[in-house]
């Protein structure tokens, strides 16, 4: 797992594209921070920069970084989840302007994953997740799946992890600063 996190890693830090997969589905992944290679993201899905994208950050203490204020029921969500969720948090910060909403939110994951919270730590920032497939097909269940055209538009496939089989994207909540809790995808 070293060498594909060192693969991975060099990917990311010049701006590169990489397939990876997380604790839900494979994943293209980039720097966060990075404009160009969030651009690159849209380009290669065939997407609309206007549809947001989520980011995968190692830990709460990551996640202060790229949001202003991390509202305290985001904590209880994190403890009584069972399954995946990605929250959607106002005021992000520190994060490409390609990358974050219209409103200036921001959808991000802490991923229950070895290797993504590996990668996450070595790299110390913020990496882009989007499900591995252009827009408008079918989310990938297994690597098998995944389009050719997205297999030769990234700069790295990390080996790792092909045999598994995805059952679902993760849960999307969004969690405004004025309070309000809303279910984006269950």
């Amino acid at each position: 797992m070293n060498d594909e996190i060192n693969k991975a890693l060099k990917t990311l830090k010049e701006g590169g594209l990489i397939l990876y997969p997380t604790d839900t589905v494979w994943g293209i992944g980039c720097d966060a921070t990075n404009m160009d290679a969030v651009e690159n993201v849209f380009k290669l899905k065939q997407r609309h920069d206007s549809k947001a994208l989520i980011c995968l950050v190692a830990d709460d203490r990551m996640l202060q970084k790229y949001v202003k204020k991390i509202p305290d029921v985001a904590f209880d969500i994190f403890n009584v989840s069972e399954e995946p969720i990605t929250l959607i948090y106002d005021d992000a910060q520190n994060l490409a302007k390609n990358l974050i909403a219209d409103d200036n939110s921001i959808a991000i994951r802490i991923p229950n994953d070895d290797f993504c919270f590996q990668l996450l730590r070595r790299f110390n920032g913020a990496i882009v997740s989007t499900s591995a497939n252009l827009s408008g097909q079918p989310t990938p269940k297994s690597f098998k799946e995944i389009s050719t055209e997205v297999l030769k538009g990234v700069d790295y496939v990390v080996n790792l992890h092909r045999e598994k089989i995805c059952s679902k994207p993760s849960s999307i909540i969004k969690l405004s600063n004025d309070g309000q809790v809303k279910i984006i995808r269950a």
